[in-house]
C-alpha cells in the first residue's frame, strides 16, 4: 500500500515532464496515466516509449487506464461495449484483450477501467472553506433527468448482460497476462430511471458485490472509489469501512481513489480528505488492516485560486496522504 496519482491524457500533454520531475520532487513514485491517442493504436513501442518517459521522471508506470472511461456514452471510446452494439464490440473486445496482453508483456501489473452510459452528472458547484469550488451533485435540482442519453432506454438486465459478457472476454486474458483489472463505480448512484437508465447498478455497494462474483479471479476487482461509494450511502462515515472491508478482505481493492465527500446519497460536494464526513485516518488503517496493495491516490480535488491550482491542490492532498501512512509509521513510497 503505496501513494500514487493518475494524469489523463490531457493533463500529462499539458503539464509535460515538468510535472512528472514535480511528482517525484514530492514524493510521489507509483503513477497510472491514460495516454493521448488511441489505445487501440498501441503499439509495443510506443507503450515502451510512455513508461521510458516516466521511468527518466524518476517514477513507476503502475496502472494504465483501457478505452473506457468515465466519459459520457458520447465521449467513450469504446462505445459498441458500453452500448452492447454488434460488430462494433467484439472489435473493441479484441483490441482491448490484446492491450492487457501488451501491458502483461511489459510488466505494468494494472488497467483500470469504467463501464459507463451517463458520465458523471453533477449539479451547479458550490463553496467550499474559502471560497474552494466544489463538485456538486444535488438530485433534487437536476432539469433533464427524464430526457435519455442516445443510448435509449436501458434495463438493469441489459446493462448486467453487456457488463458479463465484457468480464467473460477479458478477465482470462488478463488472468493469462497477470493484469489486474479495476472497475471504477458509477459515479454517482442516481436515482431510478435518470436518464434512461433503469438503475446504475455499479453505483452500490450490493451492485459492485454482483460485480466482482461475476467471472471470478484475483485479477478482477475495483478501483475503490471511496468518494464515489460514500456517495450512495445514507450515512458514509458510519457505514464505509464495512464496505471497505468486504472488498478489501476479498483481494478486491486493486486502487483506491481516497476522496472525501460531504451529504450522502443523492446530495453532496466533493471536498478534500480533512474537510468531509468520512474519518480518513481510521478508513486508511482499515485498507492497512485488510491488507490492501496498491496505489492509495487523490482523486477530484476542489478548485482553488492560485497560478497552478490543479498542481498546488493535488499537492496539498499528496501531503495529507503522506502524513497519515507516517503518522501510523509506514512507509508511503513503496519501498
Amino acid at each position: 500500500m503505496y501513494i500514487g496519482t493518475q494524469l489523463s491524457g490531457d493533463k500529462l500533454e499539458q503539464v509535460g515532464d515538468r510535472y512528472l520531475r514535480q511528482l517525484a520532487q514530492l514524493g510521489i513514485v507509483h503513477v497510472c496515466i491514460d495516454p493521448v491517442g488511441s489505445p487501440y493504436d498501441w503499439t509495443r513501442d510506443i507503450l515502451a516509449r510512455h513508461i521510458d518517459r516516466i521511468d527518466a521522471a524518476g517514477l513507476v508506470l503502475d496502472m494504465v487506464q483501457l478505452p473506457l472511461s468515465s466519459a459520457g456514452i458520447d465521449k467513450v471510446r469504446s462505445p459498441g461495449i458500453v452500448l452492447g452494439q454488434e460488430p462494433d464490440r467484439e472489435r473493441e473486445l479484441d483490441g482491448i484483450c490484446r492491450l492487457i496482453e501488451l501491458l502483461g508483456s511489459l510488466g505494468i501489473k494494472a488497467a483500470k477501467y469504467n463501464f459507463n452510459i451517463l458520465g458523471i452528472p453533477r449539479t451547479p458547484s458550490e463553496r467550499g472553506r474559502g471560497g474552494a469550488v466544489l463538485s456538486t451533485y444535488r438530485a433534487d435540482q437536476v432539469t433533464d433527468a427524464d430526457k435519455p442519453t442516445r443510448a435509449g432506454q436501458v434495463s438493469t438486465d441489459q446493462m448486467w448482460e453487456r457488463i458479463t459478457h465484457f468480464l467473460e472476454r477479458v478477465v482470462p486474458v488478463a488472468e493469462a497476462s497477470k493484469v489486474r483489472l479495476a472497475c471504477h463505480p458509477h459515479d454517482p448512484l442516481t436515482p431510478p430511471g435518470y436518464k434512461g437508465v433503469e438503475e446504475r447498478v455499479l453505483g452500490s455497494a450490493e451492485g459492485l458485490k454482483k460485480f466482482v462474483s461475476i467471472a471470478e479471479s484475483p485479477y478482477h476487482g475495483l478501483n475503490f472509489c471511496q468518494g464515489t461509494v460514500a456517495e450512495s450511502l445514507d450515512n458514509p462515515r458510519e457505514e464505509i469501512g464495512d464496505i471497505i472491508r468486504w472488498f478489501g478482505e476479498r483481494k478486491k481493492i486493486f486502487n483506491v481513489h481516497f476522496r472525501n465527500i460531504k451529504g450522502g446519497r443523492y446530495s453532496f460536494t466533493e471536498e478534500f480528505p480533512d474537510a468531509g464526513d468520512m474519518d480518513m485516518p481510521a478508513a486508511l488503517r482499515l485498507y492497512k488492516e485488510v491488507g490492501v496493495d496498491c496505489m492509495i491516490m487523490p482523486d477530484h480535488v476542489p478548485d482553488i485560486d492560485g497560478e497552478a491550482p490543479f498542481e498546488t491542490a493535488f499537492a496539498f492532498t499528496f501531503g495529507y496522504i503522506i502524513a497519515l501512512f507516517q503518522a501510523n509509521g509506514w512507509d508511503p513510497y513503496g519501498r
